[in-house]
């Protein structure tokens, strides 16, 4: 992998190079960015409505409609009892820009046995960062639980899944998950925290080539010139920098499904506000709680076109959704609930930009739920026009949120009272709840646990019965 700043220099001064050539860059369209985002938009609510009306025609025939939830991608695939046996069509499943994400389908399965990461220019066959740097397509899946301390960047290559139904797998430390100039990676059912600065170091980044890696920013998810990417079913909290980071040119990328807690910046999408090929950024976030603890940029966008729908925001302590450099944001279905802080109850933030400059960008709201005083201040010229084709299927009320986001997060959490014990299959490898983990207690190692109070008793006495 080249040096990461090198790369850098290279993209501005191209950048540089087609302006001074007399070439528009607002025009320029990235590779893999859709044609038509509206299109997807309205896609995005047909998949919706039609799984909400599927729950609903069982439930008005009195049949079972327990494995339905509303939610198009976990219907997709949860309604299937024998899921694991078929891991693959998860690929076939996704919604939005992101949808064309294949992963590693029609590779063949690797199985991470070894949770070590001692080794980053040499790891070891049976480690989650052998898997990854392969070059032919994966479907990477978990021996057992584990607790994956990365000692630098974990650096994907192209057409992998990372798959962690059926086990509790969390990926800590160094660096965190890095995708960088690649395309085709699906991210499901994995636990991303306490991710910190790494590098100014070797790093491997294929079988056949390592370079030297700069100091990271320690994001959680760091998306860099990619495409075709999805993000499903994760939780994230704690890192250094962001949890998840789209920037330099990113696109066709679907975070879903996902829980976000404890943190200040949660999502930037977006290198800066003079970085023109991000104008062809096209992201859909959609089924996520933006829960506890969270401060700011739920998401924070620079240019692009982002599609929020259908997402639960618990409490902000500064704002939701914030954004310079014009982008399209389309909020949609979505349930905003303001602090208590009477001056942090607007949704939107207009990032370091003068009302004159940002009342043509074109931010909609349509069928959001404002709750505790939550509002949206709206912009743009001609938006009906602009939404029409989108808006010939309405967006659902918020009002179904809960029955959407119902299993955001790692399957089998039970926060908040939420969801239960998920049917996992037949491989079911999940013994532990992971809301009992206390990540702010979290040392590094291993899941700090809280063992119901009869255990403790369990162990006095089998001490006892040890000394006599």
């Amino acid at each position: 992998m080249v040096e990461r700043t090198y790369i850098v220099g290279i993209m501005v001064v191209c950048s540089i190079f087609w302006v001074g050539s007399g070439h528009a860059l607002v025009n320029l369209t990235l590779s893999g960015q859709h044609p038509d985002p509206e299109a997807v938009v309205w896609e995005v609510h047909r998949k919706v409505n039609g799984s909400l009306t599927r729950r609903h025609l069982l439930e008005d025939y009195e049949q079972d409609s327990s494995c339905l939830t509303g939610n198009p991608i976990d219907d997709c695939w949860r309604c299937d009892p024998n899921w694991s046996k078929n891991r693959q069509r998860l690929a076939d499943c996704g919604i939005g820009f992101g949808q064309y994400a294949l992963g590693g389908k029609g590779g063949q399965y690797y199985v991470v046995t070894d949770s070590s990461d001692n080794d980053a220019v040499n790891p070891v066959p049976g480690t989650l960062r052998y898997a990854v740097i392969q070059t032919e397509p994966l479907w990477i899946i978990f021996a057992s639980n584990m607790v994956i301390h990365l000692s630098q960047e974990l650096i994907f290559n192209s057409y992998k899944t990372l798959d962690g139904r059926g086990a509790d797998v969390h990926i800590t430390g160094g660096g965190c998950i890095t995708l960088q100039y690649i395309n085709n990676v699906i991210i499901t059912n994995i636990h991303v925290h306490h991710c910190y600065q790494s590098g100014n170091t070797m790093v491997r980044s294929s079988p056949t080539h390592y370079g030297y890696r700069t100091l990271s920013d320690g994001d959680g998810i760091s998306i860099f010139g990619s495409k075709d990417l999805w993000i499903d079913h994760c939780t994230l909290s704690h890192c250094k920098d962001g949890l998840i980071d789209i920037i330099m040119g990113s696109t066709g990328i679907t975070v879903s499904n996902n829980h976000f807690s404890h943190h200040n910046e949660v999502m930037l999408l977006g290198h800066s506000d003079e970085f023109e090929p991000d104008t062809g950024m096209q992201v859909t976030i959609a089924f996520n709680h933006f829960g506890p603890k969270l401060i700011q940029r739920m998401p924070r966008c620079r240019k692009g076109y982002i599609h929020v729908v259908n997402n639960d925001f618990t409490q902000w302590e500064m704002y939701a959704i914030g954004g310079s450099g014009n982008p399209t944001i389309n909020s949609q279905g979505n349930r905003y609930i303001a602090p208590y802080d009477r001056n942090a109850k607007e949704v939107t933030k207009r990032v370091d930009t003068d009302e004159k400059n940002w009342k043509g960008w074109n931010w909609r709201s349509e069928g959001d739920v404002m709750v505790n005083g939550a509002y949206f201040i709206t912009s743009g010229e001609e938006l009906e026009v602009k939404y029409e084709k989108a808006y010939s299927i309405e967006p659902r009320s918020a009002s179904n949120i809960d029955q959407l986001v119902m299993y955001a997060g790692v399957l089998g959490d039970r926060r908040n009272g939420r969801g239960g014990k998920w049917t996992a299959g037949p491989d079911d490898k999940s013994q532990t709840d992971s809301d009992d983990y206390d990540y702010g207690d979290y040392d590094g190692t291993t899941p700090s646990i809280n063992p119901p109070p009869f255990i403790f008793f369990f162990f006095l006495y089998f001490t006892y019965l040890h000394f006599l």
